[in-house]
């Protein structure tokens, strides 16, 4: 959530950078400023019928120390038309802050300079690409035949037991998944990350402060009875165990990292996009979070960027890194960086990680802060990238070390599997 400080100052700044997401926000932005300018008008009425509610009631102990009952009494009558103003008041004040806090979940995070303008995936950047695309010397199969072929992953029975987009995992299919948490959870604590187990559901406040809500319901399922939401991504419950945390200086970089089965309603498209492992319901993947210093916030982006970029050269894949245009870009984000593999036998880029800086934008609605120097609150940045998404990753590595003998597992991951070939 935007800061009412920095769009009261900023205003045409925060309009014109908000247009590389291809919308014009300038009518919810004056919106806001209108509530908020009413707001304040109220406020300080308020304050004003405070402070003389406050002085009438000292000298009322006065008047009657004197023995000026009948002026005392006036002015507790007084006192007592100023209470119901107040009151009054304050139930104005509160509606005034509930239309700004609304208004305010309407607008997505301002994209930095370095983000590209545009509407869609095609005004996205290449960044970088690493590697080349496999070249086969026989039939190249997708994963979900190679799945079948060697008793990697039941989707039948998934749809059976559940519905599409729920598969079993069978035998080394199970293994590999495994190996895949292990290998990547070991490889965040390398790199500093301190690992924790989290729930898989969250509150609706954990929802509000990480910005899945109000904006993404419809993508979440919901426990009803309870109103607990099955969890996105493991960056809710991570990320929500700072919220309402005010860190005692400014000496802090915070490295979290989390495995989790994440979940999402989301509704795809049709044909091979939805095939297999490309699009599912309930997934896994590990998580990295960070909660940084701003002045520190975009070198940590660049190490979030290299970690995830270590993972998958480990793993032999052809993969490519994009920087999002701002229409393509999440809500809550203000730059965002998206790793795909090349998916060998499909003949397409298939999305397996996305790294963002939020900035300010989760924090203020967590009311994440750190005391600086002078003892005064400043807000974080706050940081996740995906480190990985295990779908996409195990079919990118079915369909790209596929051999006439069998599927090459990666030497990396031979000591979390305890078997270099499935055959």
């Amino acid at each position: 959530m935007l800061e009412i400080t920095r769009i009261r100052a900023e205003k045409d700044a925060i309009i014109g950078g908000l247009k590389k997401r291809a919308v014009d926000y300038s009518k919810e932005i004056e919106a806001i400023i209108a509530a908020d300018e009413q707001w304040r008008v109220v406020k300080t009425e308020l304050e004003s019928i405070q402070a003389e509610s406050n002085q009438i009631s000292k000298e009322i102990g006065l008047l009657f120390k004197q023995g000026k009952t009948a002026e005392a009494n006036a002015a507790k009558e007084q006192t007592t038309v100023l209470k119901e103003k107040e009151q009054t008041l304050r139930e104005v004040v509160t509606e005034w802050e509930r239309k700004i806090t609304d208004l305010l979940y309407q607008v997505p995070n301002v994209p930095l300079t370095t983000v590209p303008a545009g509407k869609s995936e095609a005004d996205n950047e290449v960044v970088e690409e690493v590697g080349s695309k496999v070249v086969f010397t026989g039939e190249a199969l997708p994963h979900w035949e190679l799945a079948d072929k060697y008793n990697l992953i039941d989707f039948e029975m998934g749809v059976k037991v559940t519905g599409a987009g729920f598969p079993f995992y069978t035998g080394k299919g199970a293994k590999l998944q495994r190996a895949l948490i292990n290998y990547f959870l070991n490889e965040a604590e390398k790199a500093g990350y301190e690992e924790f187990i989290p729930p898989l559901l969250v509150n609706e406040d954990s929802g509000i402060g990480t910005g899945q809500l109000p904006d993404k319901e419809g993508q979440m399922y919901h426990a009803t009875i309870d109103n607990f939401y099955l969890i996105p991504t493991a960056e809710v419950p991570l990320t929500n165990m700072y919220r309402d945390v005010i860190l005692p200086n400014e000496d802090f970089s915070i490295k979290i990292t989390g495995y989790t089965p994440c979940f999402r309603r989301e509704a795809g498209s049709y044909g091979r996009d939805v095939r297999g492992l490309n699009r599912l319901h309930q997934f896994d993947k590990v998580e990295i979070v960070r909660v940084e210093h701003p002045k520190n916030s975009l070198a940590a982006l660049d190490e979030m960027v290299q970690h995830v970029k270590s993972l998958l050269e480990s793993l032999g894949l052809h993969y490519r890194i994009l920087r999002l245009c701002g229409g393509d870009m999440g809500f809550t984000s203000a730059i965002t960086y998206d790793f795909e593999v090349y998916s060998a036998a499909q003949e397409r880029w298939l999305e397996v990680s996305s790294v963002s800086l939020f900035e300010t934008f989760q924090a203020n609605r967590l009311k994440l802060r750190f005391k600086t120097e002078s003892k005064k609150t400043q807000l974080c940045h706050t940081l996740n990238g995906s480190a990985l998404a295990l779908p996409r990753i195990v079919a990118a590595l079915l369909e790209n070390h596929q051999t006439p003998e069998g599927i090459k597992i990666p030497a990396c991951l031979v000591p979390y599997t305890g078997f270099e070939w499935i055959k």
